[in-house]
């Protein structure tokens, strides 16, 4: 039986019944094929390839594609020539590649169209194809030659013969029955193969794996006959052993597992033929204690990075390869970092073996940081000295350091230099625009981390917050922000800013001055052990109600003690039909009319929204975090904004007048949004120095200081059913805090830098981290264990929200993902740009906003269905905000604000634009609205708050209050 007869069976009996469904994410209806479609398209592709191909031993044609609709039938259409598929991956490196093609001996391969002109340039000058093509459809068939070829990925003779023979020894120890029985399976029977892979390099250089149908085909009879399938079970068809160090099976105690099983046998790199029976040995360590098997690890050099497993000794093995290099070690470096030690043949530049590297290495294997020494070390029994290795690092990391710039012109010079070099750029290429971003000039987040290494290397010291500059902004605003950070502010000059647009005009006489004041009381304190009424805002509408259960409600949530944030119940009032057709609004300067749908619709004009400044507060420097508004039940009057700047201070606003209550130097700069504990009595704030921060909220006042190993990005969340805070830190850790018992609950480690906030859910009891490693993690709140966790592939700067249903968060590869909040993933909408903003949900729970880097503003269901998307004049990097407009009802407005400063008021359901603003300076924190006043943070140093006024100059009212809380 083979896997193209499996799909003939299903065929004759459902013909006219859907077989393919493929949904392209771009925001179009998903395409679908029926049997009968697949297997003409597959018929008609066969015939062509046996028309031009001649085959001579094992049969295998490449596919070098992305997926599509028809990539089933291309796939049946090479099987049924008979031969086996090859799958080669367009963004694989090209030497990666041709190493995996040169040893299949590949002599046909069929190239998407749209594909041609990328396949052409990277494999052009590494392999000799045959020009005289021939096209089928969407594919066009490429006959290739290796003659004359080398591949410096294969390494010399000398390897290559132990390696095989290596191969052959374990071939035959391994097997269990190859004194038994004289039958074996031949890879070149007609219809022996059914594709062909190469493994990940776990031991070594990655190894050719061609599959029979023999070994795959009761994978899919298993999941035809028992669903679900047992974890811990074999499949059918599988033997499982575990065997000693001597190679004798064992029913208890230690060993290493291997699988096989009469038919289930592949054939690996050079065999002709195997054994039936053959066990291959997995390299997975186990302990076999009543029946039962517990995994114990690896023994080899395999570790996981960037999500991706790695053996370091590939990275050793290509670096040795390299025609510059006599020898060389790797080492992983307190498990965070790859350290390549080099010893050349002579002198080397280190960008030239980084761009050799690239071509042979996928990019989770390139090293961080690459050493050149005279000699390897080694131990008194011949082997390398790792710990003498880690010392000489050390060293060369001190050493490093010592070279500072001499001065502000070099940083501009030596910035090009690195930019160049991380993206393997000519340095004859033209000069680079200030304007260029990272990601569209061919850089990734793993290069991301590279250049941020780099440049902390030529400035001698780190530099806070580059990394998001960098994946988020243009090479011109990385330079000016490590001018901030590395010089000092008298030397700084700030020619090439851009983000000082205008002067500011039109402030009010309430605006503040600034200066260091100290209030003693801002909103009532009883005593600690009890707990006020109050209600607080942040970002994204968060809103956390304590006591204060007819208020809340008038902003359109039931009551609760928690957070809209957690799982809330729907308010069915605010349920609105979402059948309102999709509509693009573009706003193009700040008059108020806006384009809607692609369908031709007649322009709508907005009703005229103004805004006026209510006052602004001088904080120093840039205000990049979003502002905490908290409203006292007793006296709404006293109502506070609590917000910190990276000019090191932290100040409490009084909301009404802009009065600055109280003021707090802290030890560094500060980017994390403050948090309200349970009582009302403290404010809780994470600080580049790596502390977590527990203020009096009346006085500013340090009550507690709790200490990460690294800076502290993310902003608070508190459990209202305990009290507990939870915060993230670029340690790579989780924290829950009780800061009335001054100690740390627990601590969980993440597998990444933590840079957004969490977000908890109560029913489930969950608490959602993210990280820069691309990891969504789900964490027990009592105890910090791990519940789930789901690998993004792309680092995550977004927060998680979730409601009562799902979790939504956005990724930096531009999709807002959904997720149940047991890990499996619903859908996922695609934006053209990374995602850096947080989502928010509607109070209703039914549709889900937020923005990205393309510039665009999204409104989508729950269901990740576009509603409606509003084009902006910048990218959109901040949270939205929802909130109530009481003039017209039940009409729910939208607060949003892009990069350029300008700020954004959106009728929620459609999307049509009411107000724009423009701020004097670059915005990257999140708008929250209370009454009539939005409160925001700007990058010319300043807090704002203005007064949204409608269109006879009344406030807009967010919330309507009447009486006693």
């Amino acid at each position: 039986m083979t896997l193209q007869e499996l799909v003939h069976q299903a065929a004759s009996l459902y013909s006219d019944k859907i077989a393919v469904c493929f949904d392209e994410c771009n925001n179009q209806p998903p395409v679908y094929y029926t049997y009968k479609t697949v297997i003409n398209a597959a018929s008609a592709l066969s015939n062509f390839l046996l028309l031009h191909c001649e085959f001579q031993g094992i049969r295998e044609i490449g596919l070098y594609c992305h997926p599509t609709i028809n990539l089933p039938s291309w796939i049946l259409g090479i099987l049924q020539v008979p031969a086996a598929y090859v799958p080669v991956d367009p963004d694989s490196p090209p030497a990666l590649s041709i190493h995996f093609m040169k040893k299949c001996n590949l002599k046909y391969i069929l190239v998407e169209k749209v594909h041609i002109s990328k396949f052409k340039s990277s494999y052009e000058a590494l392999l000799n194809y045959d020009m005289l093509t021939v096209e089928h459809n969407d594919l066009v068939l490429f006959r290739l030659h290796w003659k004359n070829v080398e591949v410096s990925l294969v390494l010399n003779d000398r390897k290559e013969k132990y390696e095989k023979g290596k191969m052959t020894k374990n071939m035959h120890s391994e097997s269990s029955s190859e004194e038994k029985s004289e039958e074996h399976m031949d890879v070149r029977q007609k219809h022996c193969l059914a594709y062909v892979l190469h493994t990940s390099g776990t031991t070594g250089i990655p190894k050719i794996v061609r599959v029979p149908h023999a070994c795959i085909v009761p994978n899919i009879q298993h999941f035809r006959c028992e669903l679900p399938v047992q974890l811990g079970f074999p499949l059918l068809g599988t033997v499982v052993e575990v065997r000693d160090t001597n190679g004798f099976t064992i029913q208890e105690g230690n060993g290493q597992v291997f699988l096989g099983g009469r038919n289930r046998v592949c054939f690996l790199d050079g065999e002709v033929t195997v054994p039936l029976g053959t066990m291959r040995a997995t390299g997975d360590f186990v302990t076999v204690k009543d029946g039962e098997i517990f995994f114990l690890g690896r023994n080899d050099s395999q570790i996981k990075r960037h999500g991706k497993r790695l053996n370091i000794e590939l990275v050793q093995q290509i670096a040795e390869g390299l025609q510059q290099v006599e020898s060389c070690a790797v080492t992983w470096y307190n498990q965070e970092k790859l350290i390549l030690f080099m010893v050349t043949k002579n002198d080397l530049v280190k960008d030239h073996i980084f761009e050799e590297l690239q071509k042979h290495l996928p990019s989770h294997a390139i090293p961080d940081e690459l050493v050149l020494i005279n000699s390897l070390p080694f131990t008194s029994h011949g082997k390398i000295d790792v710990s003498e290795l880690n010392k000489i690092y050390l060293n060369y990391r001190d050493l490093k350091s010592e070279c500072k710039l001499s001065g502000k012109e070099e940083l501009w010079e030596k910035l090009h230099h690195l930019w160049k070099s991380v993206l393997s750029l000519s340095e004859d290429a033209l000069k680079i625009p200030d304007e260029s971003l990272f990601l569209n000039s061919g850089g990734d987040s793993l290069k991301s981390i590279r250049l941020l290494n780099e440049i902390e290397n030529l400035v001698g010291t780190s530099v806070p917050g580059l990394l998001e500059i960098i994946l988020s902004s243009s090479i011109l605003e990385i330079y000016n922000h490590i001018l901030q950070t590395v010089f000092s502010d008298k030397d700084l000059t700030l020619s090439k800013n851009h983000a000082m647009k205008r002067k500011f005009s039109n402030v009010t006489q309430e605006e503040t001055s600034g200066k260091s004041l100290r209030q003693e009381t801002v909103m009532p304190l009883n005593c600690d052990k009890e707990i006020n009424a109050f209600i607080a805002l942040s970002r994204g509408n968060q809103i956390l109600s304590l006591n204060t259960d007819r208020y809340l409600t008038k902003l359109g949530h039931c009551p609760s003690t928690y957070s809209s944030d957690l799982n809330s119940q729907t308010d069915i009032q605010n349920r609105e039909s979402l059948n309102t057709p999709p509509l693009i609004g573009k706003s193009e300067d700040p008059s108020c009319v806006v384009e809607v749908s692609e369908e031709e619709t007649p322009v709508i004009r907005a009703e005229k929204m103004e805004f006026r400044v209510r006052w602004r507060s001088d904080t120093g420097k840039c205000v990049d975090a979003s502002p905490l508004v908290v409203i006292p039940a007793i006296d709404k009057s006293s109502a506070t904004v609590y917000i910190g700047s990276h000019s090191h201070r932290m100040i409490a606003v009084d909301l009404y007048s802009g009065k600055v209550k109280w003021e707090q130097i802290l030890g560094d700069r500060i980017e994390s949004s403050a948090c309200v504990s349970k009582c009302g009595n403290f404010i809780v704030v994470g600080c580049y120095n790596g502390l977590v921060y527990v203020l009096k909220s009346n006085s500013g006042e340090k009550y507690w200081m709790f200490s990460t190993e690294d800076a502290v990005k993310s902003s608070a969340t508190m459990d209202p059913t305990t009290g507990l805070l939870y915060i993230g830190s670029h340690d790579q850790h989780a924290y829950a805090l009780d800061i009335y018992k001054k100690k740390c609950v627990w601590k969980s480690k993440c597998g990444g830098t933590v840079f957004s906030s969490p977000c908890l859910s109560l029913i489930p009891s969950h608490l959602y981290f993210a990280t820069l490693g691309g990891l969504l993690l789900a964490i027990n709140p009592a105890t910090g264990d791990r519940l789930w966790k789901h690998s993004c592939g792309k680092p995550l700067f977004s927060s998680p929200r979730c409601c009562l249903q799902y979790v939504f968060i956005g990724c930096v590869d531009g999709n807002l993902l959904c997720f149940t909040h047991f890990g499996e993933q619903v859908w996922q909408f695609s934006t053209n740009e990374p995602i850096f903003s947080s989502p928010c949900t509607s109070a209703s729970e039914q549709e889900i906003f937020f923005g990205s880097h393309d510039c665009f503003i999204y409104c989508c269901s729950m269901k990740g269905h576009l509603q409606w998307k509003f084009e902006t004049t910048a990218r959109v990097y901040s949270t939205p905000f929802v909130f109530r407009n009481h003039n017209h009802n039940s009409e729910m407005l939208l607060a949003a604000a892009s990069t350029d400063g300008k700020l954004w008021i959106l009728e929620s359901k459609s999307g049509q634009l009411q107000s724009v603003y423009e701020l004097p300076g670059e915005v990257f924190s999140s708008p929250v609205v209370w009454e009539s006043m939005l409160i925001i943070g700007c990058r010319n140093n300043y807090v704002y708050c203005l007064d949204l006024l409608g269109d006879k100059g009344n406030e807009v009212q967010s919330l309507e209050y009447t009486g006693d809380i």
